[in-house]
């Protein structure tokens, strides 16, 4: 019998660099790390080395790797019927409907389910336009939302620049109330959410209130810096926003499941959204899965009226299986309490470091969701790397990823950044 002959570590580059593309990347000169297998914190390369995903991969694999219960829900489902059209129905798509109905804040009730959190994004930005009959999307400028065209025009991350000429119109960006670098100069992270608060209030009213939709924010800040929003802010806006009859859409795509040490990112706030955007974490990126949340209200409104929007592959009851097995992790290992836990075992730890290294100018940090911020000078503030800085400029965040990756960790670092966003499991 012929034995199987594995590709070799050099042909699998190859493979991967001749017939891929890569995101955000120029194409030419990549060296990626070439992965064999994945358990737990750790993930492998080709040649046996071991690295700690500090960052759960795109801060998406919060139950950490091969998770058996996860594996064996999928291929029961699969054994049972892998798709059927969004139109009809299968059990398993029913019961995570009800579970995300559970687990969510207020009257959050019913769920269309989408493969990723932009078209998540996409089709909360349709169905808040429907629902209102306005246009406009206030959004801030240090975000993201996601890739596809409508998601990347709400987000304010300069990954949009190359396609603004294409952007979606409607989009309506504002400050967000990031106290270490407050627009104000503000003494305190409380003065500094009201008087962003008062900014937004300010910017709907120049734009005209009765033309505005929704306010898009992240349940916590995530990608943009883990920018934490102060006491309050997030009730102010939600305060504004029903004033003006619009709507509120909460991303919670990286945010969500335990993440920040609570179900959601905005459960941290006591605000109930009018909608919100899910992903990432919903599978903990076994397999693709978004979803959008409506209150209950938003739902009834199409009770009489087609709602338009449609995917091919909604509801896919295979996706679904993971996402209810997952949760039941979540719930069963006791994964978000852990969070809470090793996010002040974190923050303490980043203190003791704050000691040893003056480049430490802040520490921002929700549960598992934190970024580490370099300066050159804690004084001035002067970053390492400044926002948005150009290929040429990067050379210093490039040596810092280069560094962390020789000693065996992987995480995202952008900028002056390095975020701290490991799987949710406790210290071992």
């Amino acid at each position: 019998m012929e034995t199987l002959k594995m590709p070799d570590t050099a042909q699998i580059l190859a493979n991967n660099l001749d017939h891929t593309l890569f995101s955000w990347s120029k194409q030419g000169g990549l060296n990626p790390i070439s992965i064999n297998k994945a358990e737990g914190v750790f993930v492998y390369d080709r040649d046996g080395k071991k690295y700690i995903d500090f960052s759960s991969q795109l801060m998406c694999v919060n139950i950490g790797h091969g998770n058996k219960k996860v594996r064996d829900a999928v291929q029961k489902q699969m054994e049972e019927v892998a798709y059927v059209f969004p139109g009809m129905i299968t059990d398993i798509r029913g019961r995570l409907g009800k579970k995300l109905a559970e687990i969510t804040p207020g009257n959050l009730s019913k769920t269309f389910f989408t493969l990723g959190g932009a078209e998540a994004i996409e089709n909360a930005i349709k169905l808040a336009r429907t629902v209102t009959g306005r246009h406009k999307i206030i959004a801030q400028y240090r975000s993201y939302h996601g890739a596809t065209y409508g998601a990347i025009s709400a987000s304010g991350d300069p990954r949009k620049h190359p396609v603004d000429s294409q952007s979606m119109p409607g989009i309506v960006h504002v400050e967000s109330p990031y106290f270490y670098r407050c627009p104000w100069g503000t003494s305190s992270p409380e003065e500094c959410g009201e008087k962003c608060a008062e900014h937004v209030e300010r910017v709907i009213q120049f734009e005209n209130p009765e033309s505005v939709a929704a306010i898009l924010l992240e349940g916590e800040s995530g990608s943009s810096g883990c920018i934490k929003y102060p006491p309050g802010y997030w009730q102010r806006i939600a305060e504004i926003a029903r004033k003006y009859g619009i709507l509120t859409i909460d991303d919670e795509v990286m945010s969500g499941f335990g993440r920040t040490g609570k179900w959601f990112g905005i459960d941290h706030h006591g605000v109930t959204p009018d909608m919100m955007c899910l992903a990432k974490g919903l599978t903990s990126a076994y397999l693709p899965l978004g979803a959008l949340v409506v209150s209950d209200k938003i739902a009834e409104y199409f009770d009489e009226r087609p709602m338009p929007i449609g995917l091919t592959y909604s509801a896919h009851a295979t996706s679904c299986a993971a996402a209810l097995a997952n949760i039941e992790v979540y719930e069963e290992d006791g994964l978000i309490d852990n969070a809470a836990a090793m996010g002040s075992y974190v923050e303490q730890k980043v203190d003791e470091l704050k000691e040893k290294h003056p480049s430490i100018g802040d520490f921002r940090n929700t549960g598992l969701l934190g970024c580490i911020e370099l300066v050159k000078n804690r004084d001035t503030k002067e970053p390492v790397t400044e926002w948005n800085a150009k290929p040429e400029a990067m050379e210093v965040s490039n040596k810092m990823a280069a560094k962390i990756r020789e000693l065996g960790m992987f995480t995202f670092v952008r900028w002056s950044w390095i975020f701290i966003a490991p799987p949710l499991f406790p210290r071992q």
